[in-house]
């Protein structure tokens, strides 16, 4: 089997792959995905052990145990392009063997769930509610950058956003991928379900306003306003999309759930975002502990 060579995976001194510094036996088959550094923290105090902890920049992880269930809980820090080293580095230290640096001939699959925030697109999804992703749509082009596969569905999807939405393709070429059925459903008493869209950036990419003219400046009421047969825009975040998009190429279940702490509709923010993302928090923890 091909071997990889040094310059594509970096492996530090201690045995663990470079940018999240775990080393292979380090990881839970269960993954939680924080984008702040101290939402690791917020939710490794549930646990009932922590093994062992580990940080390198951004990317803080802790692996410990909630009654019987190993998780692993880890920052990936804002945007698609961390998504990109994190989903690439998990899954690496689950299919590659570090030292003879081949694919395994028995592949793991993992579970990776994003608890976050984002805002909602929906006048009906007020602030402090959860959404639970169905779809990841990305407008950032990280996946563009792969052989993502895209079903019938998904393409004609596709093709009606671009229409409804009059998305510029010099800003993206937009993509599509659904989250883990398999997890969605545990997932649905309390949560608000539809698709999330995510962006390579908070202001202009999400129609905020300060100083800059927008060259899209209809976006918001677009994205809002689209529709496809049963599907609608709920929300829209930075790193939904590139983790559907890499975890199903990779052969993992993904889910992304989020807490709204703003409404661009209503023009509406959380008045207390901490108790909102903790009560997400122990939600998640609740059902990954009994499933």
């Amino acid at each position: 089997m091909q071997r990889i060579q040094e310059s594509e995976l970096i492996v530090n001194k201690r045995g663990a792959i470079y940018h999240l510094n775990i080393r292979p036996e380090e990881l839970a088959p269960t993954i939680i995905t924080v984008g702040d550094p101290d939402r690791v923290a917020a939710v490794s105090k549930h646990f009932d052990k922590i093994e062992v902890k580990n940080q390198h920049r951004e990317f803080i992880s802790h692996t410990g145990y909630l009654g019987k269930k190993r998780i692993t809980v880890i920052s990936t820090g804002i945007g698609p392009d961390n998504i990109d080293i994190v989903l690439n580095e998990l899954d690496a230290l689950a299919n590659i063997d570090l030292e003879s640096r081949t694919i395994r001939p028995q592949l793991t699959t993992l579970d990776i769930i994003r608890i976050g925030t984002a805002g909602s697109l929906q006048a009906t999804i007020p602030t402090d509610s959860f959404v639970a992703s169905t779809h990841g749509l990305g407008i950032d082009n990280l996946l563009n950058f792969y052989r993502l596969n895209q079903t019938d569905e998904e393409k004609q999807l596709l093709q009606s956003f671009i229409t409804q939405t009059q998305l510029n393709p010099g800003i993206s070429q937009p993509y599509i991928s659904r989250g883990s059925a398999s997890l969605l459903k545990h997932f649905v008493k309390d949560f608000h379900q539809g698709i999330t869209v995510t962006c390579p950036g908070f202001y202009g990419p999400q129609g905020r306003i300060l100083r800059l003219g927008l060259s899209n400046p209809h976006l918001i009421d677009r994205l809002t306003q689209f529709e496809y047969g049963p599907y609608r825009i709920a929300n829209f975040e930075m790193e939904t999309a590139a983790i559907y998009g890499l975890g199903r190429m990779l052969g993992h279940h993904c889910l992304s759930l989020s807490a709204i702490v703003a409404n661009r509709i209503t023009k509406q923010f959380s008045k207390d975002g901490m108790a909102a993302i903790q009560q997400l928090i122990t939600k998640t923890l609740d059902v990954i502990s009994s499933s």
